[in-house]
């Protein structure tokens, strides 16, 4: 019996793969030892005693299987433990990382709401501004058609050549305003343009050399005097003389052969 019991001893720490602690080592050969004692003594009673039926003891087989069951258990418990551990520092790393990204994103979303804010600002100035601008140039657009207007008006009173003269900037004026492709800033131009011809020839004597229907009904060339813009003389060669003025339907003559001697010596 003590010889078995020092096999046992020896297989048992020599079985591979076992990795325990010495206490815990003389832990399982005292157990494997207590198990072959109740073996013996069991054995021995069951000897003594033939006609009982007791359970049979485990053999030194089955109690090798039974290290062997321990200690593969308690190696799978260490994997589990070992890739658990594992797993749980890459889940943590993993999540560590998650965390940067969400403050990375967090970061962008508040510079662009940031610039969303800016953007919209920027955005209702413009609009504000450009609301401004559409006022402004609907009031030009309102004041030239207006200017427009009494240009027409203005010119059909003016004297012929001072027609002539403006014909070009007369005939850019937009027929009808509310359908022009005209920019605004060419519509005021063309006007202020006349106005500025008006005027000069407001403060001028101008002659020219024109065409009327005399006294006695025959048309002849004439010099025509108009001292700025309301008044005006012809004079023919033959000593025919004519007077006119300005009116909305333009220039009315008159024959005045009384002043044909004092028109012939200004002219002289």
């Amino acid at each position: 019996m003590k010889t078995n019991m020092v096999e046992v001893k020896k297989t048992s720490l020599a079985i591979p793969g076992m990795r325990i602690g010495v206490a815990a080592a003389r832990t399982l050969v005292a157990g494997v030892l207590c198990l072959l004692s109740a073996s013996v003594s069991q054995a021995q009673t069951s000897t003594s005693q033939p006609q009982s039926r007791a359970a049979p003891a485990p053999t030194l087989e089955q109690a090798r299987l039974t290290m062997d069951k321990w200690i593969e258990t308690q190696k799978l418990i260490s994997k589990e433990r070992k890739d658990w551990q594992q797993g749980k520092e890459i889940t943590i790393g993993r999540i560590d990382l998650i965390k940067k990204e969400i403050a990375a994103l967090e970061e962008k979303i508040a510079l662009s709401k940031t610039g969303v804010a800016e953007a919209d600002k920027k955005r209702n100035e413009l609009n504000a501004e450009n609301d401004q601008l559409k006022a402004a140039s609907l009031q030009l657009t309102t004041a030239v058609t207006g200017m427009e207007s009494e240009v027409r008006r203005l010119f059909k009173t003016l004297p012929e050549p001072i027609q002539t003269k403006n014909q070009p900037l007369y005939q850019r004026m937009p027929e009808d305003p509310t359908i022009t492709k005209a920019a605004v800033a060419e519509r005021f131009q063309n006007v202020l343009g006349i106005l500025n011809e008006v005027n000069k020839a407001n403060n001028e004597i101008t002659v020219n050399y024109e065409v009327h229907t005399l006294a006695s009904g025959k048309s002849a060339e004439v010099q025509a005097i108009y001292v700025g813009l309301g008044q005006a003389y012809y004079v023919s060669a033959g000593g025919e003389a004519g007077i006119s003025h300005s009116t909305p339907e333009g220039w009315k003559w008159e024959p005045r052969n009384s002043i044909a001697a004092d028109l012939m010596m200004v002219l002289d």
